[in-house]
């Protein structure tokens, strides 16, 4: 029987609010409401979490593995149920496992196997590849970039409801695929890519609402051609992820692509693991992953790492970072019961410290810390 929580004791994060001498109320799986301390009911089990923070539990669009567990080299139930608990106790309580480039045919197992899972903290997969620019492949393997057709789509996607996002270099893609994806229900993200300010707005404006990892991998800011970056900056829908590990991007890159775009920037971890067989041999190398020629492939960040990055080398305030881990990720996939502390939504709740030190989770109403 779930009992009905009450976190106590905290400065509470709420979308647009710091609050003292407050308590979170949780019954069952969800929020029940935020009250004044002194107004916590009878039947709830007080927990006091001396000090810390408060805030919804945290949201990763664009993860590859964590520890030693890498998805797409293993691509069995038990690796992504490995990757689900390990997430949780880093406090990020729903994710989009995510598999780089490679062939059909590994795409078509780790849907299969999602499938199997029913997971709960993971929402879905994101596809970063097939479909790329080769010239801003990264440590994407060039020989399985191809070209997408809708009949290469319909072979991978139709019936399948698991693939939720997916990465394109929009301007070698026909509208014909872009709009078949669309009907699937894939979310459209701009990355990899080579495409001009007029060919990234042009994809913008025809159902493509993202830009994955921001500055990486993508045409560069110039100052007779803006490419990929000025095209985010100047359009007003399209949201962009970012890797904030001072490393895939200079912090003082990140302030300014903050200050460009508010709201519409969030972030990811691009998290890989240390894995020394198939495609993606991930080497770690102090505190980010190689492969084994060197090329950088991935970060070793956790969300709530990214967060204190922001706060402690961006200047970017605490409440905002923790948006934009939270709702700012969940209004991308149209989720407005994650990502928040309003009455009825799930209660996905983490408490950390001064020091960034993970001291509770809550999934779904349940304690896991």
């Amino acid at each position: 029987m779930n009992q009905n929580l009450a976190l106590c004791n905290g400065r509470i994060f709420t979308e647009y609010q710091v609050l003292d001498n407050h308590a979170v109320l949780i019954s069952r799986d969800r929020i029940l409401a935020i009250v004044p301390s002194d107004e916590i009911p009878s039947d709830f089990e007080v927990i006091d979490v001396q000090g810390g923070n408060i805030c919804p539990g945290l949201i990763d669009l664009q993860i590859y593995g964590t520890g030693n567990d890498l998805f797409s080299a293993e691509l069995t139930v038990e690796s992504l149920s490995k990757i689900d608990q390990n997430l949780l106790k880093q406090g990020c309580t729903s994710y989009m496992p995510t598999l780089a480039t490679n062939k059909l045919a590994v795409f078509k197992t780790a849907i299969d196997v999602f499938r199997q899972v029913q997971s709960k903290v993971a929402l879905g997969l994101h596809l970063e590849g097939p479909f790329l620019n080769p010239a801003k492949r990264g440590a994407h393997p060039e020989e399985m970039i191809i070209k997408a057709t809708k009949p290469i789509l319909e072979d991978l996607l139709q019936g399948q409801d698991v693939v939720k996002i997916m990465t394109i270099a929009a301007e070698l893609m026909d509208q014909e695929c872009i709009d078949y994806l669309q009907e699937q229900g894939v979310r459209l993200t701009l990355g990899h890519s080579t495409a001009t300010y007029q060919q990234a707005t042009s994809a913008f404006n025809k159902g493509v609402g993202m830009v994955t990892h921001l500055w990486n991998a993508m045409s560069p800011f110039h100052h007779r051609e803006v490419g990929i970056p000025g095209a985010a900056f100047s359009h007003a829908s399209v949201a962009a992820s970012i890797i904030v590990d001072g490393i895939h991007v200079d912090y003082e890159a990140v302030r300014l692509s903050k200050e460009l775009m508010g709201e519409r920037l969030f972030l990811i971890t691009d998290a890989v693991a240390a894995c020394n067989k198939g495609v993606y041999q991930h080497v770690l190398n102090g505190d980010h992953y190689v492969m084994p020629d060197g090329t950088l492939s991935g970060s070793a960040l956790s969300l709530l790492q990214a967060v204190k990055n922001c706060v402690q080398h961006v200047g970017i305030d605490l409440s905002e970072a923790l948006r934009m881990a939270t709702l700012y990720p969940a209004r991308q996939i149209a989720r407005d019961d994650i990502g928040n502390l309003r009455t009825h939504s799930l209660a996905n709740i983490l408490v950390f410290d001064s020091e960034y030190r993970v001291q509770q989770v809550v999934f779904e109403g349940k304690r896991i810390i």
